[in-house]
């Protein structure tokens, strides 16, 4: 019983180290950070299958920086992620 607890327990491992940050938020829950570079300004983002992909433009000087969350709400409320992203100036 104890040697099918440590497989099982290694192959958690091994799925969860094999996906990003992002994939393992939308797959499993949990949160992930996503640091825009500084003077970005967040437009809009998205899923393309496992690929989260966000839009940005240039920050202009009455822009503040920002953050916002990307939150998921599953129709079972099971396993939802958050994607936050952090904005930033120089």
């Amino acid at each position: 019983m104890k040697n099918i607890a440590i497989v099982f327990s290694l192959l958690f491992i091994v799925i969860c180290s094999s996906c990003s940050k992002n994939e393992r938020a939308k797959a499993w829950g949990g949160t992930a950070t996503v640091n825009l570079p500084a003077n970005r300004k967040l437009v809009t983002i998205t899923w393309k299958e496992t690929d989260l992909w966000y839009l940005t433009k240039p920050m202009s000087k009455n822009d503040s920086a920002e953050e916002y969350n990307f939150h998921e709400e599953s129709s079972l409320g099971l396993m939802e992620g958050t994607v936050v992203i952090k904005e930033s100036k120089e």
